[in-house]
């Protein structure tokens, strides 16, 4: 309950500037602050007991991927060919924080995008490249994009002939992370700039889960706007 020590004029112009690098496909949402009971726990892996649960069928929003994935399944079943969206939101989580620079409540800045798969691991190339090019354009060419193969499939292939020539900068390979493997389905992101754990993503089965149709691709990313602030990125 106590307030973030951050200056919400510098936080500000964080979110301004994340707003105005964000290509025009993707659609921005203002997510409410609770989001019906379950969502973390259900959609992804979160554990209940670090969500704040209330007593009217709802939870505290602790991850804003979570809610937009519901509103891109929503939009994919409606009929939209393929769901770019975006979102900014302050978070709270109920399980201890004692580490340096950490806090119950944070604030993300979140990217998810949903699209049927056409085959050879094509729309997960393209979802990739949509993503990654966000996040250089807002780290510059100190950024450090990296990948991890959870699991062995033709995204490496379409990373090593699709991705990397249209980034044209540095996407390199992390084979030592294990953190999240259970999480994200595959392969997994980091989105980093000089070790200060900015944020991740990954390839996620929560459309297809949600739509009852394994051909659904999902894939989140995301960073702290409190830490892009705190280092002047």
């Amino acid at each position: 309950m106590q307030p973030s020590t951050i200056d919400p004029r510098e936080l500000v112009q964080t979110q301004q500037r994340l707003w105005g690098l964000l290509p025009e496909k993707f659609d921005g949402v203002q997510l409410s602050p609770v989001t019906p009971l379950g969502t973390s726990s259900a959609i992804a892996t979160i554990n209940q007991h670090q969500v704040v649960s209330t007593i009217r069928g709802t939870e505290v929003a602790s991850d804003p991927t979570n809610e937009l994935a519901i509103e891109a399944a929503v939009r994919r079943r409606a009929g939209q060919d393929r769901v770019h969206l975006a979102a900014c939101q302050r978070v709270v989580r109920a399980q201890p924080f004692d580490g340096p620079g950490m806090s119950a409540h944070f604030e993300l800045f979140v990217l998810v995008s949903s699209a049927r798969d056409t085959g050879s691991c094509r729309t997960e190339a393209e979802l990739l490249i949509d993503h990654l090019s966000f996040w250089h354009a807002v780290l510059g060419d100190k950024a450090e994009l990296t990948f991890t193969a959870f699991t062995e499939s033709a995204v490496r292939d379409r990373i090593e002939d699709t991705v990397r020539p249209a980034l044209g900068v540095a996407f390199t390979e992390d084979a030592e992370r294990t953190k999240s493997a259970s999480y994200y389905a595959g392969t997994g992101l980091g989105i980093d700039r000089a070790g200060e754990g900015l944020g991740d993503g990954g390839f996620t089965t929560w459309t297809a889960d949600l739509l009852g149709d394994a051909k659904e691709r999902c894939l989140t990313s995301c960073i702290s706007t409190e830490r892009l602030t705190v280092i002047g990125a």
